[in-house]
């Protein structure tokens, strides 16, 4: 403990306040546990021994490993059943995936909900995530002896999610169960089994990262929609795990970053996306005939009337996503290099077009981005000037990694721009004969829509679809 004090001294971190970036750097620059500078930072804070801050969090689960005995025996949940009852009847890895400890953890997080909703679960960031905490230390408690190599883990777990509660500020899954509880599963496991700090920052880079924005709340009052958010934490957690302790995956995002992002994203989703959650999934929220009893008959039926004005919409949606779907027999577009459609693909195309409208020697070409794309430029700038240029296609590999070095030997000038007009990507080529546009917008899948080009939008739209490039509207 002496050695991670004077670290702390000599960096000018305080300790209670350390991030769990900090926490990543002592233990990585002292080759320590992370565990050992979580205990050590509560030792510091409640003047504990080391026995005492290892019996005290093994002690936080009391009531809440007891709701989820509730769920597994004999709990009901008016929005997941006997889930949990009716999971338990099976044997180690028979349930649900195969692999017998995370089987049972999935199985105690589904206990661990419908406890919640039977005799209530103490919550961290919210209930969400004490359900997969509370299901990942029973699986534990089940499948490993060393109690001390248990409460190392449950520590790791507490210390995230106790960053994930003062950073859950509003409604949404993406900083409680789905999101909290995925970066703390990756943390956990990986110190159960012995890995490394910056294995550990790794594993909860890549958990957090499909969690940021996802908004859950709203549908925990639909039947059973909360049990794949909540469960699906542990699963999110433990694939990370697994690809920071088994593979050497470059993950450079800090976890600092990646959480004070979460943080920041929280809000915007609640109020920007959590509306049309309400909106799709309110008539089929869950309530209760005597609460209904006191609620006028004039709401119920503007309700009523919003629901089906929802429906009807969400029918109209589902009609136009069947009438522009692919057959099976055809299903994919042209092959991207680069690594997304959305960032690479579409971009490329908008070159490729600009290409066939291109006649001389090209002397200039102008890459104007939406922000998004001109902050992924690294991976789209060779596609588009492979396809400006040369006309190469989205499929052409060896076209994208020689794009920029060919171009550049060429003698053509590049301009690169960043524009504040959502989704655009407009490529502009100069020759000896005169200048040649394609202004568009990114509509992900390779796919695009044209808004403008020259000579004409016409001449544009014959030569995608003599290119088999996807035109929308």
């Amino acid at each position: 403990m002496e050695k991670i004090i004077s670290f702390c001294k000599e960096y000018g971190y305080t300790i209670g306040e350390l991030t769990m970036g900090q926490c990543i750097e002592i233990a990585d620059k002292l080759e320590i546990s992370v565990s050992d500078v979580v205990i050590a930072e509560a030792m510091v804070e409640t003047n504990m021994t080391e026995k005492e801050v290892l019996d005290a969090v093994f002690a936080s689960f009391d009531h809440n490993l007891s709701a989820a005995k509730t769920g597994r025996i004999e709990g009901h949940s008016f929005l997941l059943g006997t889930v949990g009852q009716e999971l338990d009847k099976f044997a180690p890895g028979e349930a649900l995936i195969g692999d017998p400890f995370i089987d049972r953890a999935l199985i105690h997080t589904l206990s661990s909900q419908v406890g919640n909703h039977s005799c209530g679960l103490e919550p961290c960031a919210g209930t969400g995530d004490s359900c997969v905490y509370t299901g990942l230390v029973q699986a534990m408690l089940e499948f490993y002896d060393d109690k001390e190599r248990i409460v190392r883990a449950i520590a790791v777990l507490l210390k995230v999610g106790s960053l994930f509660r003062v950073g859950k500020s509003t409604t949404g899954c993406n900083m409680e169960g789905f999101g909290a509880g995925s970066a703390s599963t990756a943390a956990a496991i990986v110190e159960l089994n012995g890995g490394t700090a910056r294995q550990m920052e790794r594993a909860m880079v890549l958990a957090i990262s499909p969690t940021i924005a996802n908004p859950c709340t709203p549908r925990v009052m639909v039947a059973g929609l909360c049990a794949t958010h909540i469960a699906g934490a542990i699963h999110m957690g433990n694939l990370s795990a697994q690809l920071a302790l088994k593979t050497t995956i470059p993950v450079t995002v800090p976890i600092d970053v990646m959480m004070a992002m979460a943080t920041a994203v929280h809000p915007l989703s609640a109020k920007n996306i959590v509306p049309t959650v309400v909106k799709f999934m309110q008539p089929f929220f869950r309530t209760k005939p005597e609460v209904e009893a006191l609620i006028s008959e004039e709401i119920k039926d503007a309700e009523r009337m919003r629901a089906e004005e929802s429906i009807k919409e969400a029918s109209e949606i589902a009609k136009k996503l069947a009438k522009g779907a692919n057959s099976i027999v055809k299903p994919f577009g042209q092959a991207v290099v680069g690594g997304s459609s959305q960032a690479v693909g579409s971009p490329t195309n908008a070159g490729r077009i600009a290409n066939g409208l291109s006649k001389g020697e090209i002397k200039k070409i102008k890459v104007e981005l939406y922000p998004e794309l001109f902050a992924r430029r690294g991976i789209n700038i060779p596609g588009v000037l492979m396809g400006a240029a040369f006309g190469a296609s989205t499929a052409d590999g060896k076209s994208y990694k020689e794009a920029v070095q060919k171009v550049n030997e060429a003698g053509i000038e590049i301009e690169i721009l960043e524009t504040d007009i959502p989704q655009i990507q407009r490529v502009t080529i100069e020759t000896t004969e005169g200048t040649f546009m394609l202004d568009s917008l990114n509509r992900g899948g390779a796919r695009l829509v044209i808004r403008d080009a020259l000579p004409s939008v016409e001449e544009a739209q014959k030569i995608a679809k003599d290119l088999g490039i996807v035109v929308v509207s």
